[in-house]
């Protein structure tokens, strides 16, 4: 017989849990809650909440070649860096190639996900959903993919910065932001130097009158555009460079970026190495920062009612404050005895298995923030979490030593 998978989100992840589980002939039944798939590349014009946002301008960081699943080329004729729109077109050239949208049940909310009664020896779980006419239904699944991401709920960390209840400004998460109109004439902070923080630097200098972005450690800032005019990604992620020992790729790599701009005399120089944290990427801060439409500023002391204090002392005039301080996840539906989160940190096997669980039929798939896209990732969890559902893989025996196979898997 069979057996039935459920997957929760129809986003990078959701889509290609959907094909791995039809290449393993399991059965998938995918949940979005929203009336479309895409997940946090699906553009929308209004905050949701319980979905990922994103700002209309957004351009991937990853070029196509690095991004695309193993089995579905992007089109020649899309450029390297896509829009947006673009990956989302993507998505549906995968979705319809692999008829992919007839195992997805929209406007469908998962309400609960708990282990069956006899979950012990048969490594079931029952699913309530909510869908769009507030009807509630339970269904057995043999296996479960979680598949919701990481870009849904805000980190606000409004206690680390004094006097913002009384600042008479407005102040906003990136999630929210969307274009740069509503900030023209007006002097922004931007708290946060990823990827994020650092795009709506630059894009909101293009009409404030004047944007500082703050940052605690600074960070380094590559380019998507390498020499000769090649990807960045492209170039660099290849076998030669697992040859060498990481700190002698660090200082190359930071000799190479401070040969582009000296981080020190932009205010950016980290204190970390280039490996040990996560890299900013973007081509149109540095011009920015050497045209004064930027202004780099050390992490907020405080805030008063129209001011920003920063940690050497100097103070600025500010309207709005744009935090772009990243964002927390969590699994509302899944009891802590399943998962368990704790400060952002969840323990997962391989990134992939809660280990406590008796039985390994429920893996969460995406959960992860490469240097890279997420794609190629989730694709290669999806199909190690398919074949163990199946019983012709298995998580390594020194975590998973009690376990009793269900029959199925054997």
């Amino acid at each position: 017989m069979t057996k039935r998978v459920a997957i929760i989100g129809a986003g990078a992840s959701g889509l290609t849990s959907i094909k791995c589980c039809l290449d393993e002939d399991l059965e998938p039944v995918c949940f979005e809650r929203s009336n479309d798939f895409g997940g946090l590349w699906n553009f929308q014009e209004k905050v949701n909440d319980g979905r990922p946002g994103i700002y209309k301008s957004l351009i991937i960081n990853t070029c196509k070649e690095m991004m695309c699943y193993s089995d579905f080329p992007i089109p020649d004729n899309y450029p390297n860096y896509m829009h947006n729109s673009r990956i989302l077109e993507y998505f549906r050239l995968y979705a319809k190639h692999f008829d992919l949208v007839k195992y997805i049940r929209f406007k469908t909310n998962v309400c609960s996900i708990t282990k069956c009664a006899d979950f012990s020896s048969t490594g079931q779980w029952d699913v309530v959903t909510r869908d769009a006419e507030d009807n509630l239904e339970s269904v057995i699944f043999d296996a479960i993919l979680v598949c919701t991401g990481h870009h849904v709920n805000p980190h606000l960390p409004l206690d680390s910065f004094p006097g913002i209840e009384k600042f008479e400004g407005q102040y906003m998460h990136s999630k929210e932001y969307k274009d740069p109109v509503r900030f023209e004439g007006k002097r922004v902070i931007v708290i946060g130097i990823g990827n994020s923080g650092s795009d709506l630097a630059v894009e909101i200098s293009r009409l404030a009158k004047q944007v500082f972005l703050s940052t605690r450690r600074g960070a380094w800032i590559l380019n998507r555009v390498a020499e000769k005019g090649f990807p960045a990604d492209m170039l660099y992620n290849s076998r030669v460079n697992s040859l060498f020992p990481s700190a002698m790729i660090s200082w190359l790599a930071e000799r190479a970026l401070n040969s582009r701009f000296d981080h020190v005399n932009y205010g950016m120089k980290p204190s970390h190495s280039f490996h040990s944290q996560h890299p900013t990427i973007n081509d149109d801060l540095p011009n920015r920062i050497i045209s004064g439409a930027v202004l780099v500023k050390p992490n907020v002391k405080q805030f008063t009612e129209t001011a920003a204090v920063f940690e050497d002392g100097t103070a600025e005039d500010i309207d709005v404050v744009v935090f772009a301080t990243g964002y927390t996840f969590s699994f509302p539906f899944l009891e802590e005895s399943v998962v368990k989160v704790d400060k952002n940190h969840v323990s997962l096997h391989k990134y992939v298995f809660p280990p406590q669980l008796e039985q390994p039929t429920l893996a969460i798939i995406g959960l992860v923030q490469p240097v890279g896209a997420i794609m190629p990732i989730s694709e290669l969890q999806a199909r190690w979490a398919t074949r163990v559902f199946k019983g012709m893989s298995a998580p390594k025996d020194t975590l998973f030593k009690s376990i009793t196979y269900p029959a199925w898997m054997n």
